[in-house]
């Protein structure tokens, strides 16, 4: 069923992207001077949001359409994970993106470090919720 091997897809596209995020984007920027890690996060996070976003309603959706062309409790299961993430982001993460976003960099300080670094704790949630999603998705177009 194509619908479901496009909603492994775009699940298996936001997963990456999430993990590339925790594993290499944020322990790189960890390296950087308080500044400059806060002006590197602002840009970034911004084009995260752009990209990861649509993919989670993406992904919600075209489960929904595979569960109900095929009634497999694995697409619906998919679909809520991956639909998850903007509830996680906007009651977990979205409070300390707002005070990151209101910092201006020239005042970044051991503060704003700390708050990247609780914002990378949280956004591993959004990467384990797409391996869920894909990991259902997966089993669905298996069964």
């Amino acid at each position: 069923m194509l619908t479901g091997q496009l909603a492994l897809l775009v699940a298996a596209v936001f997963s990456g992207a999430a993990l590339y995020i925790n594993v290499a984007e944020q322990p790189a920027r960890l390296e950087l001077d308080d500044r400059s890690l806060l002006t590197e996060w602002k840009p970034a996070y911004k084009h995260g949001l752009a990209m990861q976003a649509p993919l989670a309603i993406v992904g919600f959706l075209l489960g929904l359409a595979a569960w109900w062309q095929s009634d497999h409790a694995g697409w619906v299961l998919g679909a809520l994970l991956m639909v998850a993430n903007w509830p996680v982001t906007f009651f977990a993460i979205m409070p300390t993106n707002n005070r990151l976003m209101a910092i201006d960099p020239a005042s970044a300080g051991p503060e704003s470090r700390a708050m990247i670094e609780r914002w990378g704790l949280l956004h591993a949630a959004r990467t384990a919720l797409g391996f869920a999603a894909s990991l259902a998705f997966l089993w669905a177009s298996l069964s």
